[in-house]
């Protein structure tokens, strides 16, 4: 992914409202799901990291990104915003 197609979906993420908030038990094998199956309906999903939650966002990011087959695009804070390209139903065209 390019520093402009990143770009580009940073700006998209801004409007987004999370959709999932990772707690205490972190990155249970139900949250993977839900999130997997999130991606069979949209493209960029927001997520929030409680503050009971004791690991890193980063980390979390990291492998929920890899056991979903997504892109990280970003984590700020206790926010984290991944991408995953839909082929039956593109609704995200990035820039070139």
């Amino acid at each position: 992914m390019t520093s402009k197609q990143r770009a580009y979906l940073k700006g998209l993420a801004n409007s987004l409202d999370p959709v999932f908030q990772i707690g205490k038990s972190s990155l249970s094998p139900e949250l993977t799901e839900a999130v997997r199956e999130a991606f069979n309906t949209r493209e960029l999903i927001k997520l929030t990291v409680l503050k009971n939650c004791t690991e890193d966002p980063r980390e979390i990011a990291e492998a929920l990104a890899g056991r979903t087959q997504s892109q990280v695009v970003q984590v700020i804070g206790k926010k984290i915003i991944l991408y995953k390209e839909n082929k039956d139903h593109k609704k995200i065209n990035l820039p070139g």
